[in-house]
C-alpha cells in the first residue's frame, strides 16, 4: 500500500513537471522586433494602395516609402546590436544547415528553433534586401508625368527612368516572396502546430522542445528608440538637403 502511494505521488509530481514544461513560455521576440514586423506590413500595404490609387496620392506613397526605409535600416542595425534572437549572428546559418533543415522538414523530423529557423532566416534576409532596394530606388524614381522622388536631383533623368523600372518590376518579386512567406507561416501554424503569428504578437514561444533556448531578459526599448530617432533624422536631413529638381521630360 505504501509503495503504491509513493508511486502515485511520483507520477503526480512527474505529471505536474510535464505540465509546467508544456505551459511555460520563453520570451523570444523583443518589442522593437515585433513592432518593426507589423509596421513593415502596414507600410508595405500602404505603399501599394497609395500607388494603386494614382498620381494624386503620390505624397502619401512617398511617406509610406519613408517609413519602409526607416524600418529596414533600423532592422539592419537591430540585427547587430539588438536582443539575442534578433541578431543576425544568432539566426543566419550555413547553407548546408539550411539544406539539411529543408530535408528534415519534408520528413517531418525538423527540429524547432527558438528564433528563426534556417529557411525562415533566408526569407528574412531576402525580404530585407529586396524591400530595401525597392524603397531606395523609389527615392530616385519619377512617374513620367509630374511627380519625382526626393532624391531625383542627384541623378540624370535617364538613370531615374532605369531606377523607376527596377522599382516597378521588383514589386512583383516582393509580392511573390510575401506569398511564400505567408504560406510558410500558415504551414507552421496548421501543420507543424507552431503558432508563429502568435509568437510575433506576444513575443513568447512554448518552452517545450526548446530546452536549451535562451530567453531574453529585456527588449532594449530605449536603444531601439535612439536608433529610430537617429535614422529618421538622418533620412530627413538627406531629403531636406537634396538639390531641388523638376521633372525633365526632354521636350
Amino acid at each position: 500500500m505504501t509503495e503504491q502511494l509513493v508511486e502515485s505521488a511520483e507520477n503526480t509530481i512527474a505529471l505536474e513537471d510535464d505540465n509546467r514544461v508544456t505551459n511555460s513560455q520563453l520570451k523570444i521576440w523583443d518589442l522593437p522586433t515585433r513592432v518593426f514586423h507589423w509596421l513593415l506590413v502596414i507600410s508595405f500595404v500602404a505603399a501599394y494602395v497609395t500607388n494603386w490609387l494614382g498620381v494624386s496620392y503620390f505624397a502619401y506613397h512617398l511617406w509610406a516609402g519613408y517609413f519602409v526605409v526607416i524600418l529596414l535600416v533600423f532592422r539592419i542595425f537591430w540585427g547587430i546590436v539588438g536582443t539575442h534572437h534578433a541578431q543576425f549572428i544568432n539566426f543566419v546559418r550555413h547553407p548546408v544547415e539550411s539544406v539539411k533543415y529543408a530535408l528534415h522538414l519534408t520528413k517531418g523530423k525538423a527540429k524547432s528553433y527558438p528564433g528563426h529557423n534556417p529557411l525562415g532566416a533566408l526569407m528574412v534576409l531576402t525580404l530585407l534586401l529586396v524591400l530595401l532596394v525597392q524603397a531606395v530606388t523609389g527615392l530616385f524614381a519619377n512617374d513620367e508625368i509630374f511627380n519625382i522622388g526626393p532624391l531625383y536631383g542627384y541623378i540624370s533623368h535617364e538613370l531615374s527612368l532605369k531606377l523607376t523600372a527596377v522599382h516597378k518590376e521588383l514589386f512583383y518579386w516582393i509580392l511573390g516572396a510575401v506569398v511564400i512567406h505567408v504560406g510558410a507561416v500558415l504551414f507552421y501554424v496548421f501543420v507543424k502546430r507552431e503558432n508563429l503569428i502568435k509568437a510575433m504578437i506576444t513575443g513568447k514561444k512554448p518552452a517545450q522542445g526548446l530546452a536549451e533556448a535562451k530567453a531574453i531578459e529585456s527588449s532594449r526599448i530605449w536603444l531601439a528608440l535612439v536608433l529610430i530617432v537617429i535614422i529618421s533624422a538622418l533620412l530627413a536631413w538627406i531629403i531636406v538637403t537634396a538639390p531641388e529638381a523638376s521633372l525633365d521630360l526632354g521636350y
